[in-house]
């Protein structure tokens, strides 16, 4: 594949399409944002799409430095989103892995988020639609995101959102 630098015009569209995609992310917490910030839900994600981590490899998928993230680890260990445990591999080694509350916060935006840009993009022509998702597809594999088929173990966040709307509408409740 031959790669060239972006044209200014396209770092501008997309710069321009992240700010909403930065709102969406945040209005998408809701209610778990009393639970995480922005930067701990990235964690979390991190945690749930990739399972158990070291704090240095988790870390380096933040970009972030190893303090920030033990210090992000901190506040989301007392709030009992995260563990900390021994991998058992190497007794010395501690990884972190999301715990069900983490991975229900995750969950719960991830279905509030499906909503929101179901919305935005209901505003677009079909053919539009997917040219965005083939877009974005291949921008997510770009920046090293791990898609919702490939996520360890339990249930991708797309599962998650029909189990949660099923289990809402079951509640009377949306």
């Amino acid at each position: 594949m031959t790669r060239s630098a972006p044209d200014d015009g396209v770092v501008d569209a997309v710069l321009t399409a992240s700010r909403t995609l930065v709102a969406v992310a945040e209005r998408s917490l809701g209610a778990a944002a009393e639970e995480a910030t922005l930067a701990q839900y990235r964690a979390l994600v991190v945690l749930a799409s990739r399972g158990p981590q070291r704090m240095v490899d988790l870390a380096r998928a933040l970009e972030v430095t190893a303090p920030t993230a033990g210090r992000m680890c901190d506040r989301l260990v007392r709030k009992g989103l995260i563990r900390r445990h021994r991998a058992r591999a190497d007794r010395r080694e501690v990884q972190v892995s999301v715990t069900a509350a983490g991975r229900e916060v995750v969950d719960q935006a991830t279905v509030r988020r499906r909503e929101l840009l179901a919305e935005i993009l209901g505003r677009m022509p079909a053919r539009q639609q997917a040219a965005v998702a083939a877009a974005f597809e291949v921008f997510a594999a770009a920046a090293g995101e791990v898609p919702d088929s490939r996520w360890p173990a339990g249930t991708t966040p797309a599962e998650a959102g029909t189990a949660a709307a099923s289990l809402a509408g079951a509640r009377g409740t949306a």
